[in-house]
């Protein structure tokens, strides 16, 4: 019997992220960066609630261009602040700015993205969970990456939010084995950056 992976439940948009987003691979810095910032502001709260903001925070944040960002002083914050359309958390909108910062300095020294996927060695770990209850909230390699990213002067990237990161962006395939989208996400495992 094939079923989809029961977090995602009946909402046409969380469905819709769940069958063609969550889990596949992504390989591209800026997409990456995104991604880590969205999973910083959903600290506390449901991932269909940023889901539901995440056109609005795209246009709030400048597009997620990181060099932009990075240039933000309080008039943006502060407009930032006053956005309805967006989660109005000073500590996460000013940690936005700061990551944006510690992406580009990280970026100086090599590709953002490589240094990601080096955690897993280049290629999605295939973890084939059978119940929910066997997909953890933290793994070495995410205990790993967020002291990295600490180190490097990010902010909102604690092992459980970079866990949750990993699962998203496909460096592990955590759909259940009875989840349609199982074989389909570990088909692009083999695909790479450049192929």
């Amino acid at each position: 019997m094939t079923e989809r992976c029961p977090w995602c439940g009946q909402d046409p948009l969380y469905v819709a992220y769940h069958d063609h987003e969550w889990g596949v691979p992504e390989w591209d810095s800026r997409a990456l960066w995104e991604k880590l910032v969205l999973d910083g502001f959903q600290a506390g709260l449901s991932w269909i609630t940023i889901l539901k903001k995440r056109d609005s925070f795209r246009a709030a944040f400048d597009g997620f261009d990181p060099t932009l960002v990075a240039s933000w002083e309080e008039a943006q914050v502060a407009a930032a602040l006053a956005n309805p359309g967006i989660i109005r958390h000073r500590g996460k909108i000013e940690a936005t700015v700061k990551n944006a910062r510690a992406y580009l300095a990280l970026q100086e020294k090599g590709d953002f993205a490589e240094m990601l996927w080096d955690f897993v060695g280049g290629t999605p770990l295939q973890n084939r969970p059978a119940t929910p209850t066997d997909i953890p909230t933290q793994t070495p390699a995410s205990q790993a990456m967020s002291k990295m990213l600490k180190a490097a002067g990010f902010t909102f990237v604690g092992p459980t939010i970079v866990y949750a990161f990993m699962q998203a962006c496909g460096l592990v395939n955590d759909h259940l084995i009875t989840c349609p989208a199982q074989t389909r996400v570990a088909a692009l495992a083999s695909r790479g950056p450049h192929s």
